[in-house]
């Protein structure tokens, strides 16, 4: 019987470690991080029954799509919530649950039919989320690989969440605390650009948010010369 193989293409650190936590010792497993080892010439030497992306950085070509069956995890109960940060998009709009979808990726971006859904706490920071969601991925996707489902279309209103830039993660004005405690904690994460104000030529970041049953807001401050 000839074996079967799979690839977890990721780039974020959490998934990474999620991935070497479960599968490195498994010989029919092989993890892609940089965006030239996806290429349609080394994964043909691998064959995969299906391509895993975790986290990734970069639109994939469709020459690969079309040819390998390539799976990625939302953040969104899609149709709802297709496109770009979904768990920013998703706190900021007072959201506590979610749910963790594996969909067939196609050429819209998370418009492909999905095989799985799971629920996923939104609880804590980003970091604490996504430390928490990746092996969360990489068990659905040992799923995916068990039992091979047959995704089914979306159905339901779609709703399409833009893409955060890194101005947009200036405090905005008039949050209550727990508003602003939820601004600083959705993007208290490695490689996102923190919770900042601008303040008499210095930037004020803000990380590692803390509410107590009083009401009381803590966080961490780091202050730079606004052009640095």
């Amino acid at each position: 019987m000839n074996k079967v193989n799979y690839i977890v293409a990721a780039t974020k650190p959490w998934s990474i470690k999620a991935y070497k936590d479960l599968c490195e010792d498994l010989p029919n497993w092989f993890l892609i991080t940089q965006k030239e080892e996806l290429s349609l010439e080394f994964i043909d030497k691998i064959n995969p029954r299906y391509i895993f992306f975790p986290h990734w950085n970069w639109i994939v070509p469709n020459t690969i799509l079309s040819k390998y069956e390539s799976v990625c995890f939302h953040m969104t109960d899609v149709p709802y919530g297709r496109g770009g940060s979904p768990l920013q998009n998703l706190i900021i709009r007072g959201h506590k649950e979610t749910q963790l979808t594996a969909l067939k990726m196609s050429d819209d971006l998370d418009a492909g039919p999905v095989y799985l859904k799971e629920p996923l706490s939104l609880h804590g920071s980003a970091d604490d989320v996504f430390n928490r969601t990746a092996p969360q991925i990489m068990e659905l996707a040992f799923n995916i690989a068990k039992t091979n489902p047959v995704p089914k279309e979306q159905k339901g209103e779609v709703t399409i969440f833009e893409r955060r830039k890194p101005s947009d993660s200036e405090v905005v004005e008039d949050l209550d605390l727990e508003q602003l405690y939820d601004f600083i904690r959705m993007l208290d994460a490695d490689t996102y650009p923190k919770a900042f104000i601008n303040f008499r030529g210095y930037r004020f970041e803000f990380d590692k948010a803390k509410l107590d049953s009083t009401g009381k807001l803590e966080a961490r401050v780091i202050i730079t010369g606004s052009n640095e």
